[in-house]
């Protein structure tokens, strides 16, 4: 048992390779956190372009009034106005909030 134990204690044979390994892992998963960074930020600026998109459809419409022998009807109108948050660039990741009265 003694002599198992001292040749487990002696074992350096893996050292190398584990060492490696994490230094790999670590390289790894940080550039992992970045690129996932990344891709949250576009999904977000591609959702932002999307909502704009929507908010951007024009509803407004004129109906013309008619008017002939004996008869007419009169005109409709609507005219849509915008929205909050119907422009672009109106969710930023990386801008900080106004300053609304608040000290920071």
């Amino acid at each position: 048992m003694k002599n198992i134990t001292n040749q487990l204690i002696n074992d350096e044979a893996g050292f190398i390779v584990s060492a490696e390994l994490v230094l790999i892992s670590t390289i790894a998963v940080l550039a992992m956190i970045v690129g996932l960074s990344e891709v949250a930020n576009s999904v977000n600026n591609e959702l932002e372009d999307v909502g704009s998109a929507f908010g951007r459809i024009n509803q407004s419409f004129h109906v013309a009034g008619t008017s002939g022998h004996k008869g007419w009807t009169s005109g409709s109108y609507f005219e849509d106005q915008l929205d909050f948050c119907d422009g672009e660039d109106d969710i930023v990741c990386d801008r900080r909030p106004r300053n609304e009265g608040h000290s920071y």
